[in-house]
């Protein structure tokens, strides 16, 4: 079974400072659980403990978040990053107190020795330990499956990052399968799109054997940015999987409240959601007109008259099929 794991309200916060305001990390966790996608990263985008140790004050604090995801955690497996650098007993157990459900230690592919006693307090504070081999393209393959395999007696679920962006979607498959081999704890994929590559490196991922995709809203997140949270779920709807996702409410949540909120952050979104419907019913942007009046005459999701319309006539849809269609859709 492959999941999402949202990385939004932390890999995204790199977008508006050091983390979400306090009402728009509830708006996302709000909406993710509601499309059906339970895990959940957030807090700072430098992690737990960054606040006091890494000078990342341009967001709440630690214990701002621990108190603005209560209302949630019944709902969803919600937990935040903690570098291993900056890992003690006291944050942990602040977080196990809080009730996260997990902590995922990050270190650079390579440095796992150094991780030990942060993925063990993480374990003794009762709470699920999910690991980031940070810069996973740093070592062959191999190197980083042996890596992998010493640090999976106390790692629940562990995490090939690319985190430059540079890997390309044959080593994506090659990386996945040798981890997928050496061990026995699921393995996720973390992409980043310096090279547009992202999303193609999710699906090589998927293929290859992948548990779960690092991903986040609109793509936010470090540098060029993540996967696209709403383009993995369509993709990968498309491919089979994730039936438990609520596309069409997802795309609304983004149409209709995080783009504009994010409009003075001055982000500018990729694909928005509109255009995404369009690649993924293989309707032509030339109908988009049509299509967009019938929908707001008639009270209509645009979305959802895209695609159905999309799937009896991609070639040349009639405006009568579309006034037909929608009228359905009442």
């Amino acid at each position: 079974m492959v999941r999402l794991f949202d990385n939004t309200l932390r890999e995204g916060g790199n977008v508006v400072g050091h983390g979400f305001p306090i009402s728009l990390t509830q708006s996302i966790i709000g909406a993710l659980l509601e499309a059906g996608i339970p895990d959940i990263e957030c807090g700072k985008c430098k992690g737990l403990g960054a606040y006091a140790k890494a000078d990342a004050k341009q967001a709440p604090s630690d214990e701002e978040y621990f108190e603005a995801v209560q209302p949630y955690l019944s709902r969803g497996r919600i937990g935040m990053f903690m570098l291993a650098k900056l890992a003690d007993k006291e944050l942990v157990r602040g977080a196990a107190d809080a009730g996260l459900y997990f902590l995922r230690v990050g270190a650079d592919a390579g440095d796992g020795a150094g991780s030990v006693k942060a993925v063990a307090a993480v374990k003794e504070a009762g709470l699920t330990c999910r690991y980031s081999l940070m810069k996973g393209y740093v070592l062959p393959a191999a190197e980083l499956a042996k890596e992998a395999k010493l640090l999976q007696d106390g790692v629940d679920r562990i995490t090939i990052m690319d985190s430059a962006g540079t890997m390309f979607p044959d080593q994506t498959t090659e990386y996945v399968k040798a981890l997928k081999d050496s061990v026995t704890i699921p393995v996720g994929f973390h992409g980043h799109s310096n090279l547009g590559l992202s999303q193609a490196n999710a699906l090589a991922a998927v293929a290859a054997g992948a548990d779960e995709i690092d991903c986040g809203l609109l793509g936010m997140a470090r540098s060029a940015g993540n996967c696209a949270t709403e383009l993995a779920a369509a993709t990968l709807k498309k491919e089979g999987y994730l039936s438990e996702v609520d596309l069409y409410g997802l795309l609304h949540y983004l149409e209709d409240d995080l783009i504009p909120a994010m409009e003075p952050y001055h982000y500018r979104v990729a694909v928005n959601p509109v255009e995404l419907m369009l690649g993924l019913t293989g309707c032509h942007s030339s109908f988009l007109p049509m299509c967009r009046r019938v929908a707001q005459e008639e009270g209509v999701s645009l979305l959802k008259l895209i695609a159905e319309v999309s799937a009896i006539d991609r070639k040349a849809p009639s405006e009568s099929l579309l006034w037909d269609m929608a009228q359905k859709l009442k």
